[in-house]
């Protein structure tokens, strides 16, 4: 991307015409060579400044994605005016006058420690549509592929020398939602496919290496050595874009298995798994905690698709919410007692909203016109509550907000220019937000 620093090195390759590669001279050799990929995720940029400026930006996002989208009623924007807001009532919280849904004390204890947009307002009212809407920022414009934000925050924030990946996608229940449908190249766009998200959960796992038993651990990593500098030295003779990609993919498995063991709930205490609840969404929340403060850039959690509740609505949310409730409370105050929240972004939210009324089935249906999310840490003000909505939850009436003002609000928040240009040779012009739209600067710092 233009105006974004980028680190290169180049090898000092052998000029002796009588010079054999040895596999064991060529590892050895390798950390003074200059030979290694820029795209390695471990020990391959030892130049200390580098190091240092790479470190000043530190920083983290958390995205809570709640797939099948949320009721704004049962959760951050109570109406008690509203017939179909069922048995439950609101409640205050420790920001005066306002109030969230009884469903949710815990929140409502920290959420002078939160920031809530309760006037956002989008087209798309179909899930697959609004998940792609909400997860890239803009609307389509085939045959082009626009980057998700895992892929650019995960670009934007990776540490050169860590060798976790830049995007991880915690996703339990795949079969359960639209991601099903999201292939690599989907998620990355052409930011391209090392910017993909590392998928965990479900069938999505962490294989252990299989090595030939007959070959020490030394031949090993003196083979995968040579492996790398003759696709790194094909990658450059031939100018191919699909060979960096390949070759980028390949470091970065390598890191992802030297960093296994943190995505194994088992190695974290016991307390810290019941504090978080049960449930798959609460475990991978807690694994997403665990991953950022290893280092993870960006962090996506989602579970299936269980708050699309068209039918007996009030009867789910009675266990979905309180569920969720807990999970953000934990989140919070853990990153915070870490040290974290300062430079943790904490977004949670879904596809759309729902109805004010109830269907035939005592269910929510979609409802993009008027709808709420809530946001903490890196770079938001704490206790913000911006906009609102007429006393039924019917439409927007104080400051209306839709997907380009959220994404230039996260990149704003997290200090990534919201409007930088893609380099993009024989491409339109692409930003990272369009129109110069402008972020929801209430809830900035």
């Amino acid at each position: 991307m233009k105006g974004t620093n980028a680190a290169t090195q180049k090898g000092r390759g052998c000029t002796s015409s009588d010079h054999t590669i040895h596999r064991r001279l060529f590892l050895e050799g390798l950390g003074v060579s200059g030979l290694a990929s820029m795209l390695s995720w471990s020990g391959l940029f030892t130049n200390p400044q580098v190091l240092s400026a790479a470190k000043k930006n530190n920083k983290h996002c958390i995205l809570l994605w709640l797939c099948g989208a949320p009721s704004q009623f049962e959760t951050w924007d109570p109406k008690q005016e509203l017939k179909a807001r069922g048995p439950f009532n609101s409640i205050p919280t420790s920001i005066p006058g306002v109030h969230f849904s009884e469903l949710m004390p815990q929140c409502a204890s920290i959420a002078h420690k939160l920031s809530v947009i309760r006037s956002m307002k989008t087209k798309p009212s179909e899930h697959f549509q609004a998940i792609d809407r909400l997860n890239r920022g803009a609307a389509p414009r085939p045959p082009f592929i626009r980057p998700t934000l895992g892929s650019v925050l995960g670009e934007q924030l990776s540490q050169l020398e860590s060798p976790i990946p830049n995007f991880i996608l915690l996703d339990p229940c795949p079969e359960g939602n639209e991601f099903k449908s999201f292939k690599a190249g989907n998620w990355a766009g052409w930011l391209g496919a090392e910017y993909g998200p590392v998928r965990v959960g479900g069938d999505f796992k962490i294989p252990n290496v299989n090595k030939l038993a007959d070959i020490s651990t030394e031949d090993h990593e003196e083979r995968e050595a040579l492996r790398r500098f003759l696709a790194k030295k094909y990658e450059n003779d031939s100018k191919s874009a699909a060979a960096a990609s390949q070759n980028a993919v390949f470091e970065r498995v390598k890191g992802l298995m030297s960093t296994a063991h943190l995505f194994d709930l088992e190695q974290l205490p016991k307390t810290d798994r019941e504090r978080y609840g049960q449930g798959t969404f609460g475990q991978h929340t807690l694994l997403a905690r665990n991953l950022v403060e290893n280092g993870a850039p960006f962090v996506m959690v989602a579970n299936g698709m269980p708050w699309d509740c068209h039918v007996l609505h009030h009867e789910n949310y009675q266990m979905l919410v309180p569920d969720l409730d807990n999970i953000i409370f934990q989140l919070i105050n853990d990153l915070e007692d870490r040290g974290l929240l300062d430079d943790t972004l904490v977004v949670m939210m879904g596809e759309f909203g729902r109805t004010p009324w109830l269907n035939a089935s005592r269910g929510r249906d979609h409802y993009p016109n008027a709808w709420s999310l809530a946001m903490a840490g890196c770079g938001i003000q704490r206790g913000a509550v911006v906009g609102a909505t007429d006393p039924l939850g019917v439409e927007v009436t104080d400051s209306p907000f839709d997907e380009q003002n959220l994404f230039a609000t996260i990149f704003s928040a997290l200090g990534i220019d919201p409007h930088e240009e893609y380099d993009l040779p024989g491409f339109p012009t692409f930003h990272r937000v369009e129109e110069e739209t402008r972020p929801i600067h209430q809830v900035l710092i």
